[in-house]
């Protein structure tokens, strides 16, 4: 069977961004929804009226978006913050998704670029297989460091907020390991899979 519809995961630092940019270029619909989520918290966004009802005025920033930073933080020690933040966001997400994958081509497959598709309650449902990009805690958080310079602290933070690596690899159709940095052997990784689930 063709498949249309898959759902791309991992942690921060894996990699993900990396295999759905090779995805794209052999012809998949890519709908990453951490840029929806951007889009919708941007200045004048979708969910900024809803966020400051939940939030207060404090959560946006001078410029008219949500302030990331200390959302971020409030979600780190706040448990009932967070729901109420996915409780506003994630329904504009998803429908937002799913506009987006209604504009493929004819048999075009759509990948959804999900961070959090294996802790969503939703997700599991709406794609055909679940691909995992996976590496060790270790590796997430020096590329993260290297990459966008956090401290090792706020990187783990991060991972905690996460699903376990084993319950991702748990609910996982296929996992790509990319516990290395050879590019040409993760791409070589993902044309496999194109070509056992979105050739013919």
């Amino acid at each position: 069977m063709r498949l249309t519809r898959i759902g791309l995961t991992g942690g921060i630092g894996s990699g993900k961004s990396t295999v759905a940019a090779r995805w794209q270029a052999l012809g998949a619909h890519v709908v990453d929804t951490d840029a929806i989520a951007r889009a919708l918290t941007a200045p004048h966004g979708a969910a900024i009226d809803a966020l400051r009802h939940e939030f207060g005025a404090e959560a946006i920033g001078a410029d008219g978006a949500l302030d990331r930073e200390r959302m971020r933080q409030l979600a780190f020690t706040d448990r009932s913050a967070r729901r109420r933040l996915e409780a506003v966001l994630h329904p504009l997400i998803g429908i937002e998704a799913q506009a987006q994958a209604r504009q493929t081509g004819p048999g075009q497959p759509v990948l959804f670029d999900v961070p959090l598709l294996v802790e969503s309650q939703h997700w599991r449902a709406r794609v055909q297989r679940v691909l995992l990009v996976d590496c060790p805690q270790a590796l997430q958080i020096e590329r993260v460091v290297r990459r966008s310079g956090w401290l090792p602290e706020a990187v783990q933070r991060v991972i905690e907020q996460q699903a376990p690596r084993e319950r991702r690899r748990a609910a996982a159709d296929a996992v790509i390991d990319n516990s290395h940095d050879d590019l040409a052997r993760l791409h070589a990784d993902v044309d496999r899979l194109w070509a056992l689930w979105c050739s013919g």
